[in-house]
């Protein structure tokens, strides 16, 4: 054997490629195999290398250190490689010793001194080495709920697999073309400095920039550095082997780029919050039929024969698509619904938001959202063009970077798509008549699509999630949906969560807690997330500017005035396509919300809460204006005979109603409706009313009047409206912000003083409400 000096020389790029090609051992962390030692080569052939090498140090001469050189007495013995980050799997890939195995250590101490090469020994050595175990693909230890959350990734999607093709990629390129892949990655992708970036050999580098960025990252970056120094081969062929890690990834950073941040209320710029930092979960109900749900979340009148439900038909948002049909199998379409404000919308953005951080239904191999309210424009986009799209071509419009037709196709493809605000979508669907669809690619009409993709004739291998409000998802017939889910907003532990979990002080979260729950009808409509949230940031907004806000009750008449406005708004934007900037409120949408008083008015005077579609067509009331688009009413459980029953999503919202349709009537026409002998469709158009207090006593009557009480919260909503600070909030809006000031406050709040000391006694308590609803200046 020739002298040792041979073996001082670096390996060269046949010997460096072989020894990268071995497979992943514990990701950084193996130790390098004893059958590394150099092969024996003649001095000239070792010169020549010498000088190539020199030529290519000098490149990345000041890039990184090059390696201290190899002691003589180091010959046959190959270092472990440096330390680096371990992952997850590294237990499971320590397999480098099998039993009757020679490894060898060495350590500082062992190189101190050179000794005697034994060429016998180190045949011996390479003889006994063991060779480099397989890949052994790890085992899961991530423990599993009852209903198997959070789930495995694909195979294809997993690490293991992604590691694998990376390393792959980067073994097939030349030691020149890796030094300047290195040098491209640390340009593209910041985290490490130049010498971290050259430390170890191929195995260490994949491991580091995995555990550093994540298999994804790591994933685009790898492949978009290749492009970059031309090795287009290699990223083609990596981007074809990782293709489904791709697209959920793309889908990820798509769900992640919209849910991580929420809106609430009216979106304003720089005014949002993490969505983890503000969500609670509401309670979701399970009925196991489909179609509409048997009960109706916020209708809560005191002599209400609606039952609640049974706490264990309860099921978590996560847990939805393990939701199981009576034959034991997963369902497919699966209809939620609820009333305006009641987190639906929301709640979409939680359950994507997990999934792409891998939080909850990892076996989900794509989750694919296409609103309604996109769908709709889409459909009449190709109505003025007469182009027709297949479900494939709808899918890649909303989801561009994700090329998915080849994948969707597959038997083993688990994958959801989300159809949210099914009520955006405002033509009526023909569930008879559409013509079947089977094929995924063939073109049709968007109504026959969305027809066949529920119906499950396209896309069979897909969970459908369609959710939407009662009236509208009412149309759906019951044989399409494997089951139905209902939001009932928060429970009342849900309630303080909400509010104390917004505020960093908890001692401000605690005066917030004890001050709504000062008004019982202000507990009630908390239940919706969205009262919740107005609730969350006018009383922290008065407590953060008033040192003596909170000593008495809240006032009622400015949540509903404001819910009001905003579900109004909300109306025009999303369903009569208005900008933010020209919300102004026709004569259209004010006649709309007078005549919906006055039908309240009117269901007042007959003690009902439930009206039907001829009621409101006798109003001059749209259906589907009032019932889906308004947020103020709601469909209930049809009757036996079929026929369709509506609600307001709560009696207080009808008290309300009718308490301002009156109020309109005085302070835009001067009359009262209310006066003596004069019901809601009689008097006089020509009488005129100039006093507030004439319209109060007139309803003052009918309260004492009734007794059951239907016309107390009337009453004191009418207090409220008649106060100046709540008159400014509907300025502008309901009427003309050159009306003139009502007059007559004092009068009114002198006779409100006189009726509390002479009615009876159980109508004191109320008419204490009414006097601060009218006087109290706090909100």
């Amino acid at each position: 054997m020739e002298p040792n000096a041979e073996m001082y020389g670096y390996l060269d790029e046949e010997e460096e490629r072989k020894k990268r090609q071995r497979p992943p051992s514990s990701y950084g962390s193996m130790k390098s195999d004893s059958s590394d030692i150099m092969e024996d080569t003649p001095a000239s052939e070792t010169n020549e290398d010498d000088q190539e090498e020199d030529e290519c140090d000098q490149e990345v001469s000041g890039v990184f250190n090059l390696p201290a050189p190899v002691l003589p007495g180091e010959a046959g013995v190959q270092m472990n490689r440096p330390i680096s980050p371990e992952t997850e799997y590294t237990m499971t890939t320590m397999q480098t010793k099998p039993p009757g195995a020679l490894v060898i250590e060495a350590s500082e101490s062992d190189i101190e001194e050179p000794f005697d090469y034994d060429e016998e020994a180190d045949e011996g050595y390479l003889i006994n080495s063991p060779e480099p175990p397989e890949l052994i693909d790890p085992v899961d230890e991530q423990p599993m709920d009852l209903h198997g959350q959070p789930g495995r990734l694909h195979p294809e999607q997993d690490l293991p697999h992604v590691f694998k093709n990376i390393q792959q990629a980067l073994t097939d390129i030349s030691k020149d073309e890796f030094y300047k892949f290195k040098l491209n990655f640390h340009q593209r992708q910041s985290g490490f400095t130049i010498q971290e970036m050259f430390e170890g050999d191929l195995l260490d580098f994949v491991d580091r920039i995995i555990e550093k960025f994540g298999p994804d990252c790591a994933l685009s970056n790898t492949i978009g550095t290749l492009d970059t120094i031309s090795k287009n081969k290699e990223a083609n062929e990596l981007r074809v082997n990782c293709k489904k890690a791709l697209i959920r990834s793309s889908l990820k950073q798509d769900i992640i780029r919209k849910y991580e941040y929420i809106f609430e209320g009216i979106p304003q710029p720089g005014k949002r919050n993490l969505l983890d930092d503000v969500y609670v979960e509401p309670e979701i109900v399970h009925y196991a039929c489909g179609g509409v749900g048997p009960s109706h979340e916020l209708r809560f009148p005191l002599q209400s024969q609606i039952q609640t439900q049974n706490t264990d038909t309860l099921v978590s948002l996560n847990n939805l698509f393990r939701i199981q049909k009576p034959d034991g199998k997963p369902v497919r379409t699966l209809l939620t619904s609820g009333i305006a404000g009641i987190g639906m919308t929301v709640s979409v953005g939680k359950y994507c938001y997990d999934w792409a951080e891998h939080r909850a239904n990892k076996d989900m191999q794509y989750v694919i959202t296409l609103p309604f309210s996109s769908l709709w424009i889409l459909r009449n986009r190709n109505l003025s063009g007469s182009n027709d799209m297949s479900i494939m071509d709808v899918i890649e419009y909303h989801h561009s970077l994700c090329k998915t037709k080849k994948y969707l196709d597959d038997e083993d493809c688990k994958f959801l798509i989300i159809m949210d605000s099914f009520d955006c979508y405002k033509t009526a669907l023909d569930w008879k008549n559409s013509p079947i669809i089977k094929v995924n690619h063939t073109p049709a009409k968007m109504d026959d699509l969305i027809v066949n993709l529920i119906r499950g004739t396209l896309l069979p291998n897909a969970q459908v999630w369609i959710l939407g409000r009662q009236a509208a998802v009412s149309q759906i017939p019951s044989e399409f949906i494997d089951a139905f889910t209902e939001i009932h907003g928060f429970n009342d532990e849900m309630k303080d969560n909400y509010l104390t979990k917004r505020f960093r002080s908890a001692e401000t979260g605690a005066k917030i807690v004890d001050h709504y729950k000062r008004l019982q009808a202000l507990r009630d409509l908390t239940r919706q997330p969205f009262i919740c949230w107005m609730v969350a940031k006018i009383f922290g907004h008065h407590l953060e500017n008033k040192d003596d806000y909170g000593k008495y009750p809240p006032k009622l008449t400015p949540f509903y005035v404001n819910t009001l406005v905003i579900q109004t708004n909300r109306r025009l934007q999303f369903y009569y396509d208005k900008s933010e900037m020209s919300l102004k409120w026709s004569n259209e949408d004010r006649q709309m919300l007078r005549d919906l008083g006055k039908m309240a008015l009117k269901m007042l005077e007959q003690n009902s809460g439930v009206f039907a579609e001829q009621q409101m067509k006798e109003h001059s009331l749209d259906v589907t204006d009032i019932t889906v688009f308004s947020g103020l009413c709601t469909e209930l459980q049809p009757t036996s005979s079929g026929k369709r029953r509506f609600c307001f999503i709560h009696p207080t919202v009808q008290g309300f109603l009718a308490a301002l349709y009156v109020f309109t009537l005085f302070f835009v026409e001067s009359k009262n409706i209310l006066q003596h002998n004069q019901g809601v469709h009689q008097g006089s158009p020509n009488q005129r009313c100039t006093s507030a207090a004439d319209v109060l006593w007139c309803a003052i009557e009918r309260t004492f009047s009734s007794p059951l009480g239907q016309y107390d919260m009337f009453l004191r909503f009418l207090c409220g409206l008649l106060s100046p600070d709540n008159n400014k909030l509907l300025s502008g809006k309901l009427y003309n912000r050159n009306n003139d000031t009502m007059n007559g406050h004092d009068q009114v709040r002198a006779l409100l003083e006189r009726t509390m000391q002479t009615c009876p006694q159980d109508r004191v308590e109320n008419i204490k409400e009414c006097l601060r609803e009218l006087t109290q200046l706090d909100d």
